[in-house]
């Protein structure tokens, strides 16, 4: 097993991915970040590029070193490339087909000591590991959104995961700045487990009338001490994520507390899916 981590391979270049990268190579950590298209990657590398741009102007970092984290991100669509990474981790869409997927097509690229590893925010870390042929190697590194903000790494160990592969994403996750907690497979691991379900409750007082978007979130930062509101936690997670990972829990736990909201739900199907689309429960495309 890989002890000295040098290199970390990304495989999805979205919200996640691209944040994962920044933080990696702003710790002096070479990234190969992989994605299906050279738009992706591209959307990806200017997302990221903007949001060193603002650490530097609030003095977080100075522009020399914006200037080498960004000469340490190589960017592909050929999977190749992962080759010669130390870890790999898939930050892709929560989807287990595609998961299991992608995690098959890195595993036959990188090397036998190579550590593999999901952002799943949801699925379970066991099942995922049983599909791989070398599953102690295998194991949850769970960033939360905004990566680059969010000093939290959830560090979730399946059945298989080995000892030495876990201490060293561990390692890996205090030199990227971030604090790491140990959470036990189960799903949603902790934070989402508490977190979603709260926020569906929110989508149901929302649908019922009970108060308006605002007020509802206003609620929970004045009454609760959140610096969000659960809607426009929502909105910023993603409300196709919020959906995705209600049903998890719904069929995994095969318990009705579980279920999603009908409205949370329909406005998925409207594409309404928050900041990304511009439109969620609050609107982004335009002054509100």
């Amino acid at each position: 097993m890989a002890t000295k981590i040098e290199t970390i391979g990304i495989v999805g270049a979205g919200t996640m991915g691209n944040g994962i990268a920044q933080v990696s190579a702003v710790a002096g950590v070479k990234v190969v970040l992989i994605d299906v298209t050279d738009a992706a990657l591209e959307k990806g590398v200017a997302t990221l590029t903007a949001s060193l741009a603002k650490l530097v102007e609030k003095g977080k970092i100075d522009a020399s070193a914006r200037d080498a984290a960004l000469t340490r991100i190589e960017t592909s669509t050929d999977y190749q490339r992962l080759a010669g990474a130390d870890i790999v981790v898939e930050a892709a869409t929560e989807n287990v087909e595609l998961k299991i997927r992608i995690l098959r097509q890195i595993e036959s690229i990188v090397s036998g000591e190579t550590i593999v590893a999901s952002n799943t925010s949801s699925i379970s870390i066991t099942a995922l590991a049983a599909t791989l042929t070398k599953p102690e190697r295998f194991v949850g590194m769970h960033f939360f959104n905004p990566v680059p903000l969010l000093p939290l790494v959830e560090v979730i160990r399946g059945v298989q995961t080995g000892d030495d592969t876990a201490a060293a994403v561990r390692e890996l996750t205090q030199r990227l700045g971030k604090t790491a907690v140990n959470v036990k497979n189960a799903p949603g691991f902790v934070v989402n487990r508490i977190l979603v379900p709260m926020i569906n409750e929110a989508f149901f007082a929302l649908a019922e009338g009970i108060a308006t978007a605002e007020e509802i979130d206003e609620g929970m930062r004045l009454g609760a001490n959140h610096p969000i509101g659960p809607l426009a936690l929502a909105d910023l997670i993603g409300l196709d994520v919020c959906l995705s990972v209600m049903d998890v829990f719904l069929k995994d736990f095969g318990d009705s507390k579980y279920r999603a909201c009908p409205l949370l739900r329909e406005l998925v199907a409207a594409g309404r899916l928050g900041r990304k689309a511009g439109h969620g429960v609050y609107r982004y495309d335009q002054k509100r």
